[in-house]
């Protein structure tokens, strides 16, 4: 893809389509029964539902998979603009405990992105009551992951 091509993209296009390309590869998301509801620049929103197997001792959504789910909203939201970018700090504060069967919905949305740098805000809740708070810090390390992809012949519609 040229950029001349690249550069009538919609910034929701640009969104989408590093969605899909992203989503291709990500395994761990996908094993983990997670979906993707919607992405925009700089959003993205995932849903996961917590299974027996996602509990622990205290029959609680163990918290390393309400991590696992708000870095995956995190991750999408910030590739959103198509370069490749990775996350160089998250943390998270658990404030109510997921429960088995418990559909979570994760909001991510930038607050910050300046250079190579970004920060977004990743909302974790079920039944619209939040459970956990997640913050990553993100950076930039290289080009377009999606002018690659689009550009391969075996991608190309006729």
């Amino acid at each position: 893809m040229t950029a001349g091509i690249a550069s009538v993209r919609s910034s929701e296009e640009t969104a989408r389509l590093a969605a899909d390309t992203m989503w291709a590869g990500d395994n761990a998301s996908r094993a983990l029964g997670m979906e993707i509801l919607g992405v925009g620049p700089g959003t993205a929103t995932l849903a996961m539902t917590v299974t027996e197997a996602m509990t622990n001792g205290h029959g609680t959504a163990h918290g390393g998979f309400i991590f696992a789910l708000a870095d995956s909203a995190f991750a999408f939201a910030c590739n959103s603009h198509g370069d490749v970018t990775v996350a160089s700090h998250c943390d998270i504060t658990f404030i109510r405990p997921g429960k088995r069967g418990d559909r979570l919905i994760a909001t991510a949305r930038e607050v910050s992105r300046a250079g190579r740098s970004g920060i977004y805000d990743v909302r974790v809740s079920a039944d619209g009551v939040t459970i956990a708070e997640f913050r990553g810090m993100s950076r930039t390390v290289g080009g377009s992951f999606i002018e690659a992809v689009a550009s391969a012949p075996e991608s190309r519609t006729p």
